[in-house]
């Protein structure tokens, strides 16, 4: 990772400064880095060491900033990992923008690689992801979305960027059809279960923890999985205090809200799905040679449902 981080300066590097402004406040802002880990691992399990990862792993981790960039923006936020948002800071038109200057580096990076299957699995994940990320905006206010409708949306705007990254690290490495497959189905269930857990937090969380304001989602109108329990188990009364709040963006009703969430078990519910997804990853990570990075891999999706930001 510290490599990575290495080429995620080099790259950064730009004659224009406020591009390189906007670009370093965000990726020092102190992210996960969990999709180029993802690769990483990936391509360890399958015993490569060329230096081409480190560059794809930038590259994976400037286009997860790109959306970043762009989602805070369409979503009004003002915080991000417990501080103002590039957007907050910035304004929108250099957030925009500066979004544009890291997919078009990523793409300039991947054509380093020379290998159409990446360029491939990374052009269509990018696309799918602009394509989940409408979907979502579609979706704003509509407090009848089910859950495969919701599934449906974040398999697309973050867990294919997941799968992608595992997906690349297995065709960098050269493994098999039934490798790269496993390396694709490990980095979708863990994007799945991922944001599933993401979506928990948001009723369930610490604001100080997490650093993003509580009750964002609802504020957004977004109907994410805790809700969507909830207003399946609920009794007429809570429903549709749930479906004015979602179709409103009423923060005022968060309390409201969250008593609701919890009194239904609907977190529980929540977490059983994301512990599915986490069980799928583990499956997969199991296919893969044994070593310290697929054990590895294994340690990564039992804790994913631990964690609280």
């Amino acid at each position: 990772m510290r490599e990575v981080d290495g080429v995620i300066a080099h790259r950064l590097d730009s004659g224009v400064p406020l591009v390189g402004s906007v670009s370093q406040y965000i990726i020092s802002a102190g992210g996960k880095r969990l999709r180029p880990a993802l690769l990483l691992l990936c391509c360890g399990a399958l015993g490569y060491t060329g230096a081409q990862r480190f560059n794809m792993a930038a590259v994976v981790e400037f286009i997860h900033t790109a959306t970043l960039l762009h989602d805070d923006v369409v979503d009004e936020s003002e915080l991000r990992r417990g501080a103002p948002t590039a957007n907050a800071r910035f304004g929108n038109p250099a957030s925009v923008l500066v979004g544009d200057f890291l997919y078009s580096r990523a793409f300039q990076m991947m054509v380093e690689a020379q290998s159409m299957r990446i360029m491939q699995v990374l052009a269509d994940a990018t696309n799918i992801i602009s394509e989940g990320e409408v979907m979502q905006l579609m979706n704003m206010h509509n407090a009848a979305l089910d859950e495969a409708g919701y599934l449906q949306v974040i398999r697309s705007k973050t867990a294919k960027l997941f799968e992608a990254s595992a997906r690349v690290g297995a065709i960098l490495s050269g493994a098999t059809p039934a490798q790269e497959d496993a390396c694709a189905e490990y980095g979708q269930a863990m994007g799945t279960a991922f944001q599933v857990i993401d979506d928990v937090l948001d009723y369930a969380g610490d604001a100080a923890v997490m650093g993003k304001n509580l009750g964002d989602d609802l504020r957004e109108g977004k109907t994410t999985l805790p809700l969507i329990a909830a207003m399946q188990r609920g009794t007429d009364a809570e429903r549709a205090t749930i479906q004015t709040a979602i179709e409103t963006g009423d923060i005022s009703m968060l309390d409201a809200v969250v008593a609701i969430v919890h009194k239904t078990g609907a977190l529980d519910i929540a977490k059983a799905s994301a512990r599915s997804e986490a069980e799928r990853a583990i499956a997969a990570a199991k296919q893969l040679p044994t070593n310290a990075y697929s054990a590895c891999l294994v340690s990564l999706a039992s804790q994913l449902l631990e964690r609280n930001h």
